[in-house]
């Protein structure tokens, strides 16, 4: 099959690339679109030592089950044919992590191309059945490709209690932040977003939520700062912006250190939360009813054989989504 491949040193296209084969429990899906997001060029950097297939965020199509004889006609005539996405951690179930419901952090888990599990820039992939979910009919490719980082955000109000009376700062405006603060608009919090680029914000600004560049958040303090920069001085700007007491919640992921006043953390008591993936059926649900509008959000579409020049737009400064086409 035709694939997107790292290699450690380089991002390359493949014509020849094996074409997965479904263990027991899991399908073949056949891609139809997927997104690019900060983790994947993080990856190509370098981060969590990554050789194969990239690409977390996708929309496909089920071909192939493995399941035994007596459930394949029930999985079969559900699954088969229907346009699917896909929980990305694939986890063993049966460890005392999964047994106390810490799926997503099962020490045994392959992350679809993230960790030990090849991704979606390819043509096919391969994933448990358990972590797939039907996209409804009236959902497009190009809206439900966003479910996976739109979970992502919705964990945040799984892990944090957001009061109305509460002032919430969503830093960074790349796609994750975009995201954010759709979702935390919908509780009804005091919520401001702040970043680097004027024609990103509009994006937020036409939909009714405050925003500010970094140039205009000087004295700008909250309960709730939720930092979604990816990078290293994002954590600076957080703590100088949240009250003692407050919460910060960390959705960027680095390749390298950051550095980290942790006296001052412990001093003015800050509740440090690190948040990553999230519930699929909400997720779907607001795409499905337009509660979260990811269109605009969209910057460009590649076939796969661009993937690497798409790579190079992704990491472009201020770029929006880039997605790859490849069914």
């Amino acid at each position: 099959m035709r694939a997107l491949v790292y290699d450690g040193k380089s991002l390359f296209l493949r014509d020849d690339y094996p074409r997965p084969v479904p263990p027991s429990g899991e399908a073949l899906v056949r891609v139809r679109l997927a997104g690019i997001c900060n983790t994947d060029l993080e990856i190509a950097r370098g981060y969590m030592g990554f050789r194969g297939v990239l690409g977390h965020e996708f929309v496909g199509t089920v071909e192939e089950c493995s399941v035994g004889n007596e459930a394949r006609s029930a999985v079969e005539s559900r699954l088969i044919g229907q346009r699917v996405v896909g929980e990305i951690n694939a986890y063993c179930g049966e460890c005392p992590t999964c047994r106390a419901g810490r799926i997503t952090h099962c020490p045994n888990r392959t992350t679809l191309g993230i960790w030990g599990r090849d991704g979606a820039f390819a043509e096919y992939l391969t994933l448990p059945l358990r972590n797939l979910h039907l996209v409804p009919d009236d959902v497009p490719d190009e809206v439900a490709v966003f479910t996976e980082p739109l979970a992502a955000a919705l964990e945040i109000l799984e892990q944090v209690h957001l009061r109305p009376t509460d002032r919430v700062v969503v830093l960074g405006d790349g796609k994750l932040g975009l995201l954010v603060a759709q979702v935390l608009a919908l509780v009804g919090s005091d919520l401001a977003v702040v970043g680097r680029h004027r024609e990103k914000l509009d994006i937020l600004a036409r939909r009714g939520i405050p925003t500010a560049l970094e140039s205009e958040a000087e004295g700008m303090s909250a309960d709730v700062v939720v930092e979604c920069t990816g990078r290293p001085e994002g954590f600076a700007a957080a703590r100088r912006i949240l009250r003692p007491r407050g919460t910060l919640v960390l959705k960027s992921t680095y390749h390298g250190q950051v550095e980290a006043d942790l006296t001052g953390l412990v001093v003015d008591e800050i509740t440090l939360v690190g948040s990553r993936c999230g519930p699929f059926p909400p997720a779907l649900r607001l795409l499905q009813r337009g509660m979260v509008d990811v269109r605009p959000l969209i910057g460009a579409v590649y076939p796969l054989t661009r993937g690497v020049e798409a790579f190079a737009r992704a990491a472009e400064p201020g770029a929006l989504k880039v997605l790859l086409q490849v069914g």
